[in-house]
């Protein structure tokens, strides 16, 4: 039984080892999407590419990703591919530039190690300890 037990076992997880996958993640690309990227304005960019994968609406930005994987077993993951496409608009929303980023390769980035300061509140050592003993002082609700 116990010999049985393995084999269905070991005759499950080759099965499912051998299996391919395609997996995409955001927009899928074709070879004509990426012959032409120079487009005018943000209505037609929308047009032909359609929503964008995130907004920002501070710099009027748009971003699309796109990425392929092939899984062809539990330990063999590739990347085939992976990109950011960053579209940038004037106040008419006329294209600015166009910025095409490689994520597979990460010597094109350079990381930052700084941190967003806490100074809501900076207490001292005794009032870390003491923190919550005393009068609690109630604060206004309006400004």
């Amino acid at each position: 039984m116990i010999r049985i037990s393995c084999l269905i076992i070991s005759f499950t997880f080759l099965l499912l080892s051998c299996s391919n996958e395609t997996i995409y993640s955001g927009k899928i690309l074709n070879q004509e999407d990426l012959a032409n990227i120079n487009y005018q304005n943000k209505a037609v960019l929308i047009n032909k590419w359609g929503n964008p994968s995130f907004i920002d609406p501070i710099e009027n930005k748009f971003f699309y990703f796109s990425e392929k994987k092939q899984k062809k077993s539990v330990f063999n993951n590739k990347i085939d591919y992976s990109f950011m496409f960053v579209f940038s608009f004037d106040n008419n929303d006329i294209i600015q530039t166009t910025k095409v980023y490689d994520l597979k390769n990460t010597k094109e980035f350079n990381f930052i190690d700084e941190e967003t300061e806490i100074d809501v509140v900076k207490r001292g050592l005794l009032e870390r300890i003491f923190g919550g003993i005393g009068p609690q002082t109630e604060l206004p609700t309006t400004p």
